[in-house]
């Protein structure tokens, strides 16, 4: 067992090269793991920084200097942010709240149907069945406002952080723009020599990460803008918050759209019933979300969508349970990652003259 074990760390750890990439991997993960909740704003940073630097470097071939280029797109960006937040945050919180008030009434009503299949279906729908599941779906609903009502609690610490958030991330992705190559040197110095296979994978990974962020924002308006079309056009209740909820949902492959197919289902029902009105909007949503799978996301993420469907939700599931959102939003990047170093991780063959 022990000769065995000799053979396997020679053949893949021989490589001094594959030495630095190994503990570097093993030092980022552990750092993000031990201290990720205090460094979520540099996150939000280095993700707004790689989104803004395409038009930043844009400007650079204009002509502009590197400063003044990114002093003009960070104010650019900002204030796009706050006109579209003013005007957006309103209308969410107004329509959330409407929403909620309306909700025990959606529960009452769906109750009451319920309640009426094991009459129309007796042998297949048992009664006792039907009472633990609204049951069980009372006592989720009561949980989940006993929730609200503790996170409003905490509302003044969320104040706080979200001001934290407003300062530090908007001068944080300033300079990492600004001082970008100044940084990237200072980084290196602390890097061994041997990396050549750090080298490789870092070369292939920032320019899917780039793409990966710049092409999930613009998924992210895409899907909410045509999703927020037919719902106001039919004049669905709550267009504007299902709209942006659908939209977010992108951010979770294949779980966020079957998640939000429920609300959006629900709210449908409830306002039009089995009427034709909610066949229609049902197929007009369900239209885009296999337009976003089959067209949008392989025009987007071209390289992405080289991995297949279970490894996807693995690594949602997966690194979402390490680090909640950030883990689910870097979920495809984080398993590109893998498959790059195991890619690019020296195989037997190129060791054998090593070993022997």
């Amino acid at each position: 067992m022990f000769e065995v074990l000799k053979r396997w760390y020679q053949t893949r750890f021989s490589d001094p090269n594959a030495v630095t990439l190994f503990l570097l991997l093993l030092f980022c993960f552990a750092i993000l793991w031990l201290f990720g909740d205090i460094l979520a704003p540099l996150l939000v940073a280095l993700v707004m920084a790689y989104l803004l630097e395409w038009p930043v470097s844009r400007l650079q071939r204009f002509g502009l200097e590197r400063t003044p280029a990114t002093g003009l797109v960070l104010l650019l960006v900002l204030t796009l942010t706050v006109l579209a937040l003013l005007g957006l945050i309103p209308t969410l919180v107004s329509q959330g709240i409407n929403l909620a008030k309306e909700s025990p009434a959606m529960l009452g009503h769906t109750q009451d149907y319920v309640r009426t299949l094991p009459e129309k279906y007796p042998e297949l729908i048992d009664v006792s069945l039907v009472e633990t599941l609204i049951d069980n779906i009372r006592q989720r609903i009561l949980s989940g406002g006993e929730t609200l009502v503790s996170a409003s609690l905490s509302s003044l610490v969320n104040v706080v952080a979200l001001l934290i958030y407003l300062i530090l991330v908007p001068l944080m992705v300033f300079f990492m723009l600004k001082d970008k190559g100044v940084l990237l040197a200072g980084i290196r110095r602390f890097l061994p020599r041997n990396r050549t296979l750090v080298n490789r994978v870092w070369m292939e990974m920032n320019d899917q990460i780039i793409n990966y962020i710049r092409g999930k924002v613009i998924e992210i308006l895409i899907v909410g803008i045509a999703t927020y079309i037919p719902f106001a056009l039919m004049g669905l209740r709550y267009s504007v918050l299902l709209a942006v909820a659908v939209g977010f949902s992108v951010l979770i492959p294949y779980i966020g759209a079957a998640a939000v197919t429920v609300p959006v289902t629900m709210v449908a029902l409830f306002q039009w019933g089995l009427e034709p009105q909610f066949v229609w909007l049902m197929v007009a949503y369900l239209v885009i979300q296999a337009l976003d799978g089959n067209l949008l996301v392989p025009l987007l993420f071209s390289e992405a969508v080289n991995l297949h469907p279970v490894v996807i939700i693995i690594a949602v599931l997966v690194f979402g349970g390490l680090w909640g959102f950030w883990g689910v939003f870097f979920a495809i990047p984080l398993a590109t990652l893998v498959k790059a170093v195991l890619n690019a991780w020296p195989k037997r063959d190129d060791n054998s003259q090593t070993i022997a």
